[in-house]
């Protein structure tokens, strides 16, 4: 199996034909093929794009005060290690996979490829779940930057108390620029992502230190042993910790989008395998090393743990200075601005491409390519649209809002469970597929094993609320809101969805 030879097929007509290939494999039509995509997309922006869509310390930064409230330091400290090997392990065997069909349908088309059983049932349901995730996480990086922007705005003038529509419009007006740009100067974006990534990495350095120059310093027994479990009404030290591991898992969760841009990489096969390892293990040595830093440095805990944006008063009490602390939380939501333009593109890739598969409603619709842009324009409105109701939905009610966006990483870690457990299936009942150029080799079972087990356990505590009591304001929807993707997906499967969804690609037997 070549690359050139997969990437270059074309079989727009070719609807659920199905020939052999030679060499034991059996192909089915593909439609996973951007048309007439150009592959403008380097090395070093492919993996600046997985870099910043991460974006894991910048992400801790902004989010930190919810692990505050359980499990405090402790779960800070040993889960971003835990999350760090746990996205690592997971990374890796993406990668490999997607050594193997660099795709942009990627989990559901691997789904598809290499399920035991019911091969066209797993790939409809696995597309839901992706597409779904990553619908939804578009509201994400609006909404932290609405909050780092009213934050500052309370920050500077105290009398400040921002309006839910305040906030509504900050979401929209975010999202205006990256819609733009991924509609008509896509390939400026390799300049972004090179900007992106080198702040990325300098704004690190530049925070490390001034908290290690000019923080009051904490004590190693804060840092390392000290479990807070009474603050949100969890009085269980193990239930706290592990609701505190969210908040680090969030932070090194999405390094699969990159898949999703898999049609526009020049030397795929081995391009984007290298930017998901790159962006698993950079990000996570570094969400590591901030966690460490920011406890040992984090001043007193009562000047933070009530602050909307706690990092804004962690670097004005190091600092002293108010000019300092607005630059400094800026060229943040700048990252995450930039981060913005990419799940934009990566998104719009997947909906697209499901679309073509016939996995989503008016199909025809949202998989149209502009002939002259050579863009999924349609699917890319569609993501637009999505942010927008999204926004507007935080007027009527930011815990309706709240609740939808905590579908993100759920959905997402669960979109990374069956397409590794069905790789793994095959790879002990063989035969072995035919690998790509990255290979984990003997590593390969005992890591897709870890990586499993970590997803489970992860999983395990998304549903859970953060407070008790439960309230409707406090309630965690999370687990609610994926049961209804979960049966709007078996909906669609039994209403027609069987008979529409076409066979991605290829099957190993």
């Amino acid at each position: 199996m070549t690359s050139n030879s997969q990437i270059d097929m074309r079989t727009a007509d070719m609807d659920n034909i199905e020939h052999g290939s030679g060499s034991g494999e059996k192909t089915f039509a593909d439609h996973s093929t951007l048309p007439h995509a150009d592959r403008y997309i380097n090395l070093a922006s492919v993996v600046n794009f997985g870099v910043i869509i991460l974006a894991s310390w910048e992400s801790f930064a902004v989010t930190f005060q919810f692990a505050l409230a359980n499990g405090g330091p402790s779960s800070m400290v040993y889960g971003s290690i835990l999350a760090g090997f746990g996205a690592c392990a997971v990374g890796f065997s993406l990668a490999e996979l997607a050594s193997i069909d660099p795709t942009v349908g990627a989990q559901y088309r691997w789904s598809a490829n290499f399920a035991p059983a019911y091969p066209r049932f797993w790939g409809l349901f696995q597309g839901w779940i992706t597409t779904a995730a990553w619908c939804f996480s578009c509201g994400g990086p609006p909404s932290i930057l609405a909050n780092i922007i009213t934050s500052l705005a309370i920050f500077n003038n105290d009398t400040y108390k921002p309006a839910r529509w305040n906030t509504s419009l900050i979401m929209i007006a975010t999202m205006i620029m990256p819609l733009i740009f991924n509609l008509w100067f896509r390939k400026v974006m390799d300049s972004f992502e090179m900007v992106g990534g080198i702040l990325h990495l300098a704004l690190f350095i530049v925070f490390i230190i001034v908290l290690v120059i000019f923080a009051p310093r904490s004590s190693p027994d804060f840092v390392f042993k000290t479990l807070i479990s009474d603050a949100s009404g969890w009085n269980n030290p193990g239930i706290s910790w592990g609701l505190g591991l969210l908040t680090v898992t969030f932070s090194v969760t999405g390094f699969d989008s990159v898949l999703h841009m898999s049609d526009e990489v020049r030397k795929v096969h081995t391009r984007v395998p290298q930017s998901i390892v790159i962006a698993c293990v950079a990000n996570s040595i570094m969400l590591v090393a901030f966690v460490l830093v920011l406890l040992f440095y984090l001043g007193p805990l009562e000047a933070v743990s009530t602050a909307p944006l706690p990092i804004i008063y962690v670097i004005y009490g190091a600092t002293g200075s108010r000019v300092a602390t607005n630059i400094l939380i800026s060229l943040i939501a700048i990252i995450i601005f930039l981060a913005l333009f990419n799940i934009f593109a990566s998104v719009s890739r997947l909906v697209w491409v499901f679309a073509r598969d016939k996995g989503l409603p008016f199909s025809d619709t949202f998989s149209y390519v502009h002939p002259t842009l050579k863009l999924p324009i349609n699917a890319l409105l569609l993501v637009g649209c999505i942010v927008t109701i999204l926004s507007l939905i935080y007027i009527a009610s930011d815990t309706a809002f709240n609740a939808i966006i905590s579908l993100q990483a759920l959905a997402l870690h669960v979109s990374y469970f069956f397409p590794i457990l069905f790789f793994l299936i095959r790879k002990i009942r063989g035969p072995a597929p035919p690998y790509g150029p990255f290979n984990l080799g003997r590593f390969g079972i005992p890591l897709n094993v870890f990586g499993l087990c970590y997803v489970c356990y992860v999983v395990l505590w998304m549903p859970f609320p953060q407070i008790l009591p439960v309230t409707k304001e406090n309630m965690n929807y999370a687990g609610p809101i994926f049961g209804a993707v979960l049966l709007g997906a078996l909906a669609d499967w039994f209403s027609g969805g069987r008979r529409r969804f076409q066979m991605p690609v290829k099957r190993y037997e």
